[in-house]
């Protein structure tokens, strides 16, 4: 199974940006697709983005469309979530987690890391 640890959260003012890293050990990196999402206090975990093993595809939350962008660096085994233009309600622990399918239903995913905080401010 392979192990994968965030970083790169924090408070940022809304409007704003963050870019958070998703590190994999442990695996295979190039054979997972990845996805990233959030859960909030009382909150269900919500999709964020999703990306394929190959980097080619790629699906977002309707609610991040255009302000969100996710990629991967298969040579570095990273995955990225580059976010602008925060609101109070991204405020969320945000999660990377890995799957064999591409998918926006976190059942699937097998792996996931710990979570890293992102606090949007007013």
């Amino acid at each position: 199974q392979v192990q994968l640890a965030e970083s790169g959260g924090g408070l940022v003012q809304a409007g704003g940006s963050l870019r958070l890293s998703c590190a994999a050990s442990g695996g295979i990196f190039s054979s997972y697709h990845m996805g990233w999402f959030r859960q909030a206090p009382g909150k269900e975990r919500e999709f964020v983005a999703a990306i394929s093993w190959s980097g080619t595809r790629t699906d977002y939350g309707d609610s991040m469309k255009g302000r969100f962008t996710i990629s991967r660096d298969n040579a570095k085994n990273t995955v990225y979530l580059q976010m602008h233009s925060l609101k109070p309600e991204d405020t969320a622990v945000y999660y990377c987690a890995a799957s064999k399918l591409l998918s926006r239903v976190k059942d699937v995913y097998h792996s996931w890391g710990q979570g890293t905080q992102v606090t949007v401010s007013l």
